[in-house]
């Protein structure tokens, strides 16, 4: 609330003191409050607005405190301050950038800086209408006073964070507030503004290089939006260039031209306008980039000469449309000329000169994809960028394979933009670049034990590149072109011939598996090979390698290949099996070892073997006893830790118990990936292996400690289970359910409801008197967890309610949409007669905090239609809201009818057709939310459900009922015409309209 009286003339120095970082809590208490009150004081603000003037005080915190009061009264109280109070603002102000020419010692930066940002919001709060002199007064002011200068340089800035910046979001209000300030100052004082840049920048080049660098960096940020010959003319541009040769100006003149240089212009223009700059640079010695040693520089200039470039090819690419064919081939030029300084910045050692390079080089290479045909020279650019690319995919030594940091990320994200110039390069000119691939990778295999690992890796890498650089339908890289197949197959056959899988470093050793398995389909083509590779995958090299991270990667990657080649394993499957049995074994917690592979990497491990056996051409009884020997070793090892895990008193030993029998579960269910349904796994024989799995993993359920994990476990076992054994599954679930209902939290439940869906939706009928008997118990239990209180602001209890709400009604419509309705009919009296007695918005137990008892007498069905109006009404979900109107619309065709639910149309009227007006007329509904407008369809849908099924009867209820929403009569009998139309299209679109409307 504002102070009614006026603060003392002089600030409250012991809250002051608590403005020192390093002072006492209470102080820094103090001085919060302080700050708060002179903030909401009428006049507070003038207290600090004096001692900026007088230079009262001398911390400068204090100094900067004051400013934050200003910047406040500013910010959010400028409309209502007096015109004295505004005035007394603007010779504030003044009076302390007059202060600051004086004196000798500047203040601190950051105090300067948020002086800078309340000059600013000044500017934009009065310069429209109260100020329109403000640069003239300030230029006037600061004339070339260093300190003044620094200021006014500094505040510049802060307008363009404020008024141009596209970063920063704006309103609507503040973006034609903004519009409208560009446009004033463009015609009052931007001339003015940029004569003074000149000065500034001519009278300090040589004497204040801080000045200068700053002067730049505001020529920079205005150019985008002023009058581009104010700058782009003689005497400005050759000021610019004599900075790129002086050592302190040149990175920031170097921006400067590249801002320049961005600007939109005419193309024609825009060439010239970069082609004078070349000129000049060149002739100053610029493009000698060998004889440069300043990294820091030459990656700014890589990035002006990455601009100019780009420029000159959007330049060509707008004139190759225009029928002026010499101005084109002129542009065309310009773009080739460069092409050697692009080439020498590209290949230069520093990966951030030729990373900022590389846009250029990306656009070049796309203007020669639009040419007819090539001519030698542009065939030999083509060549050079691809030997450069080649040569900056190598690692260098420095790269720390074992702990990647921060230079190591950015390197390969570099390698993501060589890859791309690449893959451009394939489109320019596929035959040379598998010709030039061709060379490198056989020169490098030919001596992989005498060559860098660098220089092996990036030959394997390019092998493996050419695969997405020319694509193949599905990966068939092997089939079509001749040229290429053979090519490619060569190459395969040199990588798993010569060797190199024994090459003593990680990354040639993961490029050697990448790229055999990218390559999979060879093996169809040439299987001989398959047995060498199969040992690369078990051995030392692979499985077995001395590196965790090798070792992983290549537990995922044999596990593709297994997949692709299964049809060629017949004969290798039991000595795999036998090679891998130890990584198959679930590692207790108590064992101090760490294992090979970590549990993630045993289930492709586990689905491998699955595969394995599942693929061969073993007898079923074969492969029943192998599947047999790879899950009872689990079976065992999950009930004896069972047996451990009540008895076990510590909580860290109970949760890794709990862990290591989750991970047991989630192994036997890998290996069911291979079965693709219930008939592969007949086939197999393997039911009565699985289903003795399921009656090993249900006793967990059932255990008095950590519920959630073993829960979790066992419930995606059984949704496996579902697909691979369908009804012989079925009455193991009962028991199941049962259990899992037991004091189950919001996270337990949003899980269980998607497995008693899948049932639903895969046995319907079959699992019909089952349904009846659980449904009101999952009901009840949901609205159990819902109506637990919660802290207001828990948003993760918050969220958990959410989706428990929107699994409960994906729920309800999947009972609805499998044509099990009478699931729910059953639930109680088959009468909805009670129902009208109900109001439409009264709150049931879908609401946090609702008694459950006030429910306690209505029929079960009651209860479930109306959390599902509940639903479609009250929540702020648009997820949930639609579930709800599908369940409706359904409902309705279900029960509707002549021949329906007894008391249901009484139903429809009385809460289903409010609740599709109430529910868009909400204020939460929004209807420029994507989401909400699906929403709105389905409601829409579920109106025109209701009228097919009750016809004119429907249209009556609406005549007599939307009066009462203070809709006219008029566009209620529109909207009842709307309605009756066949097209159910017009009939959303209106309704859109309708509520748009109905909002305003």
């Amino acid at each position: 609330m504002a102070c009614e009286s006026a603060l003392p003339a002089i600030m409250d120095e012991q809250a002051l003191m608590g403005l020192n970082p390093n002072a006492d809590a209470c102080y820094r208490q103090r001085a919060l409050a302080y700050f708060e009150q002179l903030k909401e004081s009428l006049d507070g603000w003038e207290v600090c607005a004096e001692a900026l003037v007088k230079g009262v005080y001398s911390d400068d915190h204090v100094k900067f405190f004051c400013f934050q009061v200003l910047e406040h009264q500013i910010k959010f109280r400028h409309a209502s301050l007096s015109a004295a109070q505004q005035q007394l603002i603007r010779e504030t102000l003044m009076k302390w950038l007059q202060g600051q020419l004086m004196n000798v010692h500047p203040e601190k930066p950051f105090i300067r800086n948020k002086a800078a940002q309340v000059l600013a919001l000044t500017f934009v709060m009065e310069y429209l209408t109260l100020w329109p002199k403000f640069f003239f007064d300030i230029l006037a002011l600061v004339g070339l006073n260093p300190n003044g200068v620094d200021i006014y340089l500094r505040m510049l800035m802060a307008i363009d964070a404020e008024v141009v910046d596209r970063d920063i979001l704006h309103s609507p209000e503040e973006t034609r507030r903004n519009t409208l300030i560009k446009d004033g100052m463009r015609e009052q004082c931007i001339p003015a503004l940029v004569e003074s840049w000149f000065q500034i920048l001519q009278t300090y080049q040589h004497t204040h290089s801080e000045l200068t660098c700053q002067c730049l960096e505001v020529v920079g940020a205005y150019v985008s939006w002023i009058d581009l010959n104010l700058i782009a003319n003689d005497r400005f541009v050759n000021l610019l260039l004599s900075h790129m040769s002086m050592e302190e100006l040149r990175e920031e003149a170097c921006d400067c031209l590249f801002e320049i240089v961005n600007k939109g212009m005419d193309p024609v223009d825009k060439t010239k306008l970069v082609e004078s700059l070349c000129q000049v640079l060149q002739s100053a010695g610029f493009f000698n980039v060998e004889q440069e040693e300043d990294v820091d520089f030459l990656a700014k200039f890589s990035r002006l000469v990455n601009g100019m470039g780009q420029s000159l090819v959007l330049s060509w690419t707008k004139l190759s449309k225009t029928a002026d064919l010499k101005v084109s081939a002129e542009s065309l030029r310009a773009v080739e000329a460069k092409v050697p300084l692009m080439l020498q910045l590209l290949i230069h050692e520093d990966d951030d000169i030729s990373a900022n390079i590389v846009g250029f080089c990306y656009d070049y290479l796309h203007v020669l994809k639009q040419l007819p045909a090539l001519n030698e020279q542009q065939k030999s650019n083509v060549e050079a960028i691809m030997l450069a690319v080649m040569n900056k995919l190598k690692y260098d030594d420095e790269y720390n394979f074992e702990n990647e940091g921060e230079d190591e990320a950015m390197f390969v994200e570099y390698r993501k933009q060589l890859k791309m110039l690449l893959d451009r390069l394939a489109q320019v000119s596929p035959e040379l670049l598998l010709e030039s691939v061709h060379r490198v990778f056989t020169g490098t295999m030919q001596n992989w034990q005498t060559v860098q690992f660098m220089e092996v890796e990036v030959a394997i890498r390019l092998l493996y590149m050419l695969g997405e650089a020319l694509p193949a339908s599905h990966g068939a890289h092997f089939s079509g072109d001749t040229a290429k197949t053979s090519t490619l197959q060569a190459m395969m056959r040199t990588l798993i011939s010569c060797g190199v899988s024994e090459y003593q470093h990680s990354s040639v050793t993961l490029e050697f598996f990448e790229t055999v398995v990218r390559y999979d389909k060879f093996f169809l083509v040439e299987p001989q090979h398959i047995p060498s590779v199969l040992m690369a995958f078990l051995d030392h090299r692979g499985l077995r390698h001395s590196s965790p991270k090798v070792r992983s990667r290549v537990a995922y990657l044999f596990s593709r290949f297994i997949k692709t080649l299964h049809k060629h394993m017949n004969a290798f499957i039991e000595d795999i099996l036998s090679r891998i049995q130890d990584l198959l074994e679930l590692a207790p917690p108590e064992n101090g070892f760490p294992a090979l592979l970590s549990n993630d990497d045993q289930l492709f491990m586990f689905e491998t073997a699955g595969v394995l056996i599942v693929n061969g051409e073993s007898p079923a009884e074969r492969k029943q006893a192998l599947m047999r020997s790879l899950l009872t070793p689990l079976m065992e090892a999950f009930r004896m830790l069972l047996a451990k895990l009540p008895q076990e008193g510590d909580e860290e030993r109970q949760a890794a118990l709990a862990d290591c029998l989750s991970h047991a579960v989630g192994f036997a269910s890998r290996t069911s990936k291979a079965f693709s349904n219930k008939q592969t796994v007949k086939q197999c024989s393997c039911s009565e292996v699985y289903l003795d799995c399921l009656q090993t993993f249900l006793p967990a359920l059932s255990c008095p400690v950590q519920r959630g994990p073993l829960r979790s476990a066992v419930r995606s076992f059984l949704h496996r289970m579902i697909i691979c054994l369908e009804e012989e599954v079925l009455p193991f679930i009962p028991a199941a359910s049962q259990h899992m209902l037991k004091d189950c939290e919001a996270k337990d439940l949003q899980e269980f409801i998607p497995l008693i869906s899948q049932i639903t939706a895969k046995f319907k009928n079959q699992v019909s008197p089952f349904l009846q008997e659980i449904f009101m118990p999952l009901v009840m239990a949901i609205f159990e967890v819902l109506s637990r209180p919660a802290e207001e602001n828990d948003q993760t209890a918050a969220l958990e309610k959410q989706m428990l709400r929107r699994s409960y009604f994906s729920f309800i419509q999947t009972i609805a949409s499998s044509g099990m309705n009478e699931v729910m009919a059953s639930q109680g009296e088959t009468s909805l007669l009670s129902c009208s007695e109900h109001k439409p918005n009264k709150p049931v137990c879908l609401n946090a905090g609702t008694d459950l008892l006030c429910l306690a007498g209505a029929e079960n069905i009651e209860r479930v239609l109306f959390t599902i109006i509940q639903g479609a009404v009250d929540f702020p979900d648009p997820v949930a809201q639609k579930t709800c109107f599908i369940i409706l619309s359904r409902l309705v065709e279900l029960w509707g009818g002549k021949d329906g639910l007894v008391g249901f149309p009484d139903f429809i009227y009385k809460h289903i057709v409010p609740a599709c007006f109430m529910a868009p007329l909400k204020p939460t509904f929004d209807l420029s939310d994507a989401q909400t407008v699906l929403t709105l369809s389905e409601c829409t849908l579920t109106l025109h459900m209701i009228h097919l099924k009750r016809g004119p009867e429907c249209v009556q209820f609406l005549q007599e009922y939307l009066p009462s929403l203070q809709v006219s009569p008029e566009i209620t009998q529109e909207l009842c015409q709307v309605l009756q139309q066949p097209d159910v299209k017009v009939l959303k679109n209106y309704m859109k309209v309708f509520f748009q409307q109905a909002k305003l």
